[in-house]
């Protein structure tokens, strides 16, 4: 990229988060990520670079090492005109949702990070006639807390996400429940799989996205009316697993599609397209908390039917879910265990401030940064090292929770042979497909004590609506205002 001839025009729009806004290039495969701030923020030139190099050198020395080389790319830095970002701010302002404006993009420090479009597929050079889908999928964390630090009972039973989907729902983030839930997805069963991929597509809220040739057309937005939206959908997906148009339009056509859509998904995330990864690592002991959570819909209707909840069939060890769940699982103590080790660590350094840096807290995250990661020390020997070695395995966990899985698919040509491409067939087309992986960025430090509140937050609102719901079952039930009562005298 000539960062000397930008031309703000050659640039689109593509999304943000709370911390960085995306620009896609209207023709090329390649973003452009801007860091955002407050209005009121007083950051360097520098610190804004040293901040980007640090996400640069965390994704490349750290997760990559633990995803494998073919589903992370780390990008590189760049220093952009300052009169181009400007002009881009000004052009984008008015796409950008109202509910993010809060900040700012940063047009005073010139940098950027510069990163493959992950909308398009990453195994080939991008043909235009070719369309192309996207699926961005962010699964959350897919097991529930096997450490004996926890003291909240209902932790063993039912996952994080399930919980904090009631207390998100009273706050009004969203409108209803989800009916996904996290362990399902990462069961390996293909039927609870199924369930939790139409969950998402059902009320996708902000943990599934779907792209046309880079174009959002599905999720990402709140309130939408989900069987227009699948009726849609449907219209959008027909060419890629129906290219004969054999089906009519309808309520059938948009099922029949909508199917196919998940057993692809299933079959791709099940895929060992990766074979760079030399898996020689252990996350965690043996030791897990249950396969299933009592909350997950798909499980509640087992337990109803009095089949009981099916054990899961198992990730395969070389693809992409099951490498985020290994690196999930550096969370061993969950957030009860680690609170008081980080109280540790900052105690240290509030006596010794200046040792921050030796201890890697902001950095460099490199190759000596990543070899502590994979210590496991069997137990707490009160030292700072212990302490330290678990905070920083608690944050790459809690970075792995929150990591995106983007899905790219595009159409085989009928006489066309798969060469180094992986392929995965529908029922009436094949697909050639790509992974990766991003939001990537290491959580940060200073959130430990945020993460602690909020779990407490989460299992208390949740421990109460549980109860009240027991409570209203349990009562008998009462007349409505409008009901007549009317006594009836029998004769003896």
């Amino acid at each position: 990229m000539d960062e000397g001839k930008m031309d703000e025009n050659e640039w689109g729009y593509h999304g943000e988060g709370n911390k960085s806004l995306v620009v896609a290039h209207v023709q090329r495969c390649v973003v452009l990520r801007f860091l955002k701030f407050h209005p009121n923020r007083n950051k360097a030139s520098e610190e804004i670079f040293q901040h980007l190099q640090n996400i640069v050198d965390f994704t490349k020395n750290v997760m990559k090492e633990f995803f494998g080389e073919n589903y992370v790319h780390s990008g590189e830095v760049v220093q952009l005109p300052l009169d181009f970002v400007k002009q881009l701010c000004l052009k984008i302002q008015t796409e950008r949702p109202e509910s993010r404006c809060d900040k700012d993009l940063d047009t005073l420090s010139g940098y950027a990070m510069c990163l493959p479009n992950l909308t398009r597929l990453q195994t080939y050079h991008f043909v235009e006639h070719r369309p192309i889908l996207c699926v961005e999928i962010k699964p959350k964390c897919g097991f529930i807390p096997f450490s004996s630090d926890v003291t909240y009972e209902m932790k063993h039973k039912v996952c994080r996400y399930c919980m904090h989907q009631h207390l998100k729902v009273a706050t009004g983030k969203w409108k209803q429940i989800s009916k996904y839930c996290p362990l399902d997805l990462y069961s390996g069963n293909k039927q609870r799989m199924h369930f939790a991929l139409k969950s998402l597509l059902q009320e996708a809220q902000n943990n599934l996205k779907i792209f046309k040739n880079g174009e959002l057309i599905y999720g990402g937005k709140e309130a939408r009316d989900s069987v227009a939206d699948w009726s849609e959908l449907a219209h959008h997906l027909k060419p890629f697993f129906f290219p004969s148009n054999g089906l009519a339009s309808g309520p059938h056509c948009t099922r029949a599609v909508i199917r196919e859509l998940v057993h692809v998904l299933t079959r791709v995330l099940l895929s060992s397209a990766d074979q760079s990864w030399p898996g020689t690592w252990k996350a965690v002991p043996a030791a897990q908390g249950p396969r299933a959570c009592e909350a997950s819909p798909f499980c509640k209707q087992l337990l109803r039917q009095g089949k009981g909840t099916q054990e899961h069939s198992g990730l395969p060890k070389d693809c992409l879910l099951y490498r985020a769940l290994q690196v999930q699982m550096l969370d061993t103590l969950d957030i009860e265990g680690l609170y008081p080790l980080y109280r540790r660590v900052e105690q240290y350094l509030q006596e010794f401030p200046e040792q921050r840096k030796s201890l890697q807290i902001d950095g460099p995250y490199n190759e000596a940064f990543y070899q502590k990661l994979l210590d496991h020390p069997a137990e707490d020997d009160g030292t700072l090292a212990y302490a330290l070695t678990k905070v920083q395995q608690y944050r790459v966990a809690m970075t792995a929770k929150d990591c995106s899985i983007m899905i790219a698919l595009s159409p085989c040509l009928q006489d066309e042979s798969p060469g180094q491409r992986p392929i995965v067939p529908s029922s009436k087309s094949r697909l050639t497909f790509s992974l990766s992986v991003l939001d990537l960025d290491l959580k940060p430090y200073e959130s430990i004590p945020h993460q602690y509140t909020l779990d407490g937050k989460i299992v208390s609102y949740y421990s109460k609506a549980v109860h009240a719901k027991d409570a209203t079952a349990a009562a008998p039930p009462r007349l409505k205002g409008n009901e007549d009562c009317t006594l009836l005298l029998h004769k003896v």
